[in-house]
């Protein structure tokens, strides 16, 4: 049954970031100042060039402990979709007033969380290979904020469709990547960790970059008066497959070990309603 509830998930984000109407409800219930705009749903490269990895910013001096590198091809696999998203735009100039342009992608992340040995060993929780549906936009400078909220706002309507316990958490500055002006993480209640007793553990991230990415991808804008501009990039994990499975499977455990299928992932699951022990 995980992978049929693996895409599920894929199913439900997809239908709901495609979806104008569900959309506007996000923002009407945020009262968030930007426009509902579908996303193009997209299935990225894994593997990418080292000049564009560069160019995200995922491939500066020390990071290149936490990347797998193909020496024979000279390709790096990425490490979120998310990476070759971004990329895949570079050096393109977009219409200003078609702004935002969003994604929502799907692909396979891969790292060696170097540094992290010992920690989270066993499960899926901390693994070198996962699959990952990851939010993007090119945004107005004008924008990026009301868009890094926005995609906030989405990432807490889907876990309260899931009817899943979290809480929101705003990242200090020294806690942040160093590409992002700004980052909130969500975490969510796992009932197995610390022992059992239960603990909150992070399981996505939204950040606002500015215009750090667009300036090394040479990403633009054209103005009304035809003027070039920046744009700006925000991300965001739509989810982590492995940590909401994770959240899924323990928070509707029932007594006898089975699981319930929250509502909103059953027209996906070709009629199971349940994971039986």
């Amino acid at each position: 049954e995980a992978p049929l509830l693996e895409f599920a998930i894929v199913q439900f984000v997809f239908g709901r970031l495609t979806d104008a109407e569900w959309l506007s409800r996000v923002i009407k219930k945020a009262g968030i100042a930007v426009l509902p705009k579908a996303f193009i749903p997209l299935v990225p490269p894994v593997m990418i060039r080292p000049e564009a990895f560069r160019a995200m910013g995922k491939l500066d001096p020390g990071q290149e402990e936490d990347r797998y590198y193909l020496p024979k091809d000279d390709l790096y696999l990425i490490g979120s979709a998310e990476h070759t998203t971004g990329a895949m735009h570079m050096d393109e100039v977009f219409d200003g007033e078609k702004l935002p342009h969003r994604h929502i992608a799907f692909s396979t992340a891969f790292r060696r969380e170097a540094g992290s040995y010992g920690k989270d060993t066993r499960g899926i929780l901390r693994v070198h290979q996962f699959d990952k549906l990851e939010m993007f936009s090119l945004a107005h400078p004008d924008e990026s904020q009301n868009e890094h909220d926005f995609f906030l706002a989405i990432q807490e309507a889907m876990m309260q469709e899931l009817g899943l316990a979290y809480r929101v958490m705003l990242i200090a500055t020294g806690d942040m990547a160093w590409t992002d002006a700004k980052q909130y993480d969500i975490e969510t209640w796992l009932p197995g960790q610390n022992n059992g007793k239960g603990e909150y553990r992070e399981t996505h991230s939204t950040s606002n970059s500015t215009d750090f990415q667009a300036r090394r991808l040479h990403v633009r804008f054209r103005d009304e008066e035809g003027v070039l501009h920046l744009l700006h990039t925000v991300n965001g994990t739509a989810f982590a497959i492995g940590r909401i499975l994770i959240a899924l499977l323990e928070q509707y455990q029932r007594e006898d070990g089975s699981v319930e299928i929250p509502s909103v992932l059953l027209p996906h699951m070709f009629g199971i309603k349940e994971i039986k022990r």
